[in-house]
């Protein structure tokens, strides 16, 4: 696995920035970002870019998942010099991003077909584990992660009134008690808007918890499984999971609604704080504006980034 710095070409070279929309079966991987001694889907992708490319490349993405969760919706992206974009044709008269998607699609395969295992299951398959959807020239000023509006993803629960369905197992929860839809909704209900969600995330240093849950809401299927939707401008670090983990416990009736409102306000993680299992969780979609407001919204982003975090360490030397 390649873990050594990116060799960024200067940029005074005129990069070309590729989009890449990306879906992934996580169960094989030890998240998205690169770890050293594990395989991630960000380490697999930049392996793959550097035999295309022959130079270590560095990928940005609009959403970092953990451990075992899967994607249909990421997007990531990268910067390559014109030589390299328009040489992926070899000289045909093809277009430079369906042939960048080929070799780039083939070139994964072979990584993954390696030798590369996870979880103790073989990634030989008809069906890569990884796949470029797309790779498009991005429109200017595009960036994976500070130009998304918003990331929305899903989470596939059975409780004790739902069959069973063995073929399911690796992308929906088995919960060991009856659930009731309005309940989980009453509850998620108390958690929208623009909030401090200190208490649903992994703390990191510097970094805010601050965050807009758009939208939270649980629906129950024909096939009687409950598909939990969340959406949120963006998330800290197993907000999805510790959200979905607490708001079960109000559907089981274990705890009342204005619990997670509790919780909320008093911004403190603890035991309480339960995470869902990761494996039914599915980064379905990342939005992104139009392409003359996408260098906008990613300064934008930047710079209210940057507010955050000089309020949150003016915070800190005033408790001190």
């Amino acid at each position: 696995m390649i873990t050594q710095k990116p060799a960024v070409p200067p940029r005074d070279g005129g990069l070309l920035r590729v989009r890449l929309d990306i879906a992934y079966d996580g169960a094989l991987f030890s998240g998205w970002a690169v770890q050293p001694g594990l395989t991630t889907v960000q380490g697999v992708l930049e392996e793959a870019l550097f035999t295309l490319l022959r130079r270590p490349v560095r990928l940005t993405v609009g959403g970092r998942t953990d451990a075992g969760v899967h994607a249909r919706g990421q997007v990531a992206h990268v910067d390559l010099t014109p030589g390299e974009w328009h040489g992926m044709a070899r000289g045909r008269d093809v277009d430079p991003a369906d042939a960048f998607l080929r070799r780039v699609t083939g070139t994964i395969n072979r990584v993954l077909t390696d030798g590369i295992t996870g979880r103790g299951r073989s990634v030989r398959n008809s069906v890569p584990a990884v796949v470029v959807r797309a790779a498009t020239r991005a429109p200017e000023g595009f960036d994976a992660r500070f130009s998304a509006l918003w990331r929305r993803y899903s989470y596939a629960i059975a409780d004790t009134g739902t069959g069973q369905d063995p073929l399911r197992r690796h992308t929906t929860l088995w919960y060991p008690a009856p659930l009731d839809v309005a309940r989980l909704n009453e509850g998620a209900g108390h958690l929208l808007g623009m909030q401090d969600f200190a208490a649903f995330c992994k703390p990191r240093e510097g970094a805010t918890t601050i965050r807009e849950l758009q939208r939270y809401a649980f629906a129950r299927g024909h096939d009687g499984v409950i598909t939990a939707t969340v959406q949120a401008d963006a998330f800290c670090h197993n907000m999805v999971r510790a959200l979905i983990g607490s708001t079960l416990r109000v559907g089981s009736g274990e705890m009342p609604p204005v619990w997670l409102a509790d919780r909320l306000a008093a911004r403190l993680k603890d035991a309480r704080s339960i995470l869902a299992a990761p494996h039914p969780l599915v980064l379905e979609e990342i939005a992104y504006p139009g392409d003359g407001e996408v260098g906008a919204r990613a300064d934008l982003t930047r710079s209210r980034r940057t507010a955050e975090h000089l309020a949150l360490s003016q915070a800190s030397t005033d408790d001190d």
